[in-house]
């Protein structure tokens, strides 16, 4: 009487095994999965810019810039042109990503204390902006599209 019982539950035991070896071989392991996902082409992923105004703001909206006879060299030349176009400046992200870590809501946020002084980023890009707006006549907004193309590199 055994022997009628345990040859039924031995075929069901070797076929539940044949059936779990199946569905194995039809679903590949998450290793497999992670490689084919790999192969396949991803597009590429969009910088991100940082905070910046995308229209002009009012200058009354805008913080006042440290005097620019309080600093030398390069440095003093920022801060003069940040202070001669702040509207302009806030039009443009700062790449070193200071909204991020000290909440700037653009580039002529740097400009508001002595941040910029210390950062070599804000002074080249305000510095950029500047020159773009005074020597070819760009918008803010086509300035941006230049400094995001730019320092978004960096």
């Amino acid at each position: 009487m055994k022997k009628g019982i345990v040859i039924p539950v031995l075929l069901m035991v070797l076929a539940a095994m044949v059936l779990v070896a199946c569905n194995r071989q039809e679903q590949p392991p998450p290793a497999r999965k992670e490689a084919a996902r790999a192969r396949t082409p991803q597009p590429p992923a969009e910088p991100e810019v940082p905070a910046h105004y995308e229209t002009e703001p009012a200058k009354g909206n805008l913080a006042p810039t440290l005097p620019p006879g309080s600093f030398t060299g390069r440095t003093r030349e920022a801060y003069r042109a940040v202070g001669e176009m702040p509207e302009l400046i806030a039009q443009m992200p700062c790449y070193c990503h200071c909204d991020k870590g000290f909440g700037h809501k653009s580039l002529q946020s740097c400009f508001v204390d002595d941040h910029a002084a210390h950062c070599d980023v804000c002074v080249r890009e305000a510095l950029d902006a500047y020159r773009m707006r005074k020597e070819q006549g760009l918008t803010g907004p086509q300035i941006r599209e230049r400094i995001v193309s730019e320092y978004s590199k960096l």
